[in-house]
C-alpha cells in the first residue's frame, strides 16, 4: 500500500509538472501545432535523445528490472499499419489537443472537454480490440 501511495504521489508530481510545463494544455499543445509555440518542441527535442541515451545505457550495462529479471528491448518489423496509426494519432492529437496520457492531467486540471477525449481514446480503444485480427498488418 505504501508503495502505491509512492506511485499516486509520483504521478500527481509527474502531471503537475508537465501541466504546468504546458505540455498538457490544450492551449500550448494548439500552439505548437500552429507553430507559434515551440516550447513543447524542446521537451521532446530533449526526450527523445534521453531516451534514447538510457535505452543504451540499459544495454550496455545489461541492467535488470527491479525483480532482477534481465530488460529485454525487442526489435519490430515495419509494417504499414504503424504509419497509418500514427497518421491517425496524430490527427486526434492536433484535434482534441491532447495524447492519451494527458488526459487525467487535463481532468485534474478542471479542463472538462478532455472528457470528450478520454471516451474517444476508449471507443477507438475498444474498436482496435474489435478490429484488431481483421487489420492488415
Amino acid at each position: 500500500m505504501k508503495k502505491n501511495i509512492s506511485y499516486l504521489g509520483l504521478g500527481i508530481l509527474f502531471g503537475t509538472l508537465l501541466y504546468k510545463g504546458g505540455a498538457a494544455s490544450f492551449d500550448g499543445l494548439q500552439d505548437m501545432f500552429h507553430f507559434r509555440n515551440f516550447q513543447i518542441f524542446g521537451i521532446f527535442f530533449t526526450a527523445v535523445p534521453t531516451a534514447a541515451l538510457t535505452i543504451y545505457f540499459i544495454q550496455r550495462r545489461q541492467l535488470k528490472t527491479i525483480n532482477h529479471e534481465p530488460i529485454t528491448i525487442q526489435n519490430r518489423e515495419f509494417y504499414w499499419g504503424r504509419v497509418w496509426g500514427g497518421i491517425l494519432f496524430g490527427i486526434g492529437w492536433g484535434m482534441t489537443g491532447t495524447c492519451p496520457g494527458p488526459i487525467f492531467v487535463q481532468l485534474g486540471a478542471g479542463e472538462t472537454r478532455a472528457l470528450f477525449t478520454l471516451f474517444g481514446a476508449l471507443a477507438g480503444t475498444w474498436c482496435y480490440s474489435a478490429l484488431r485480427e481483421k487489420l492488415p498488418r
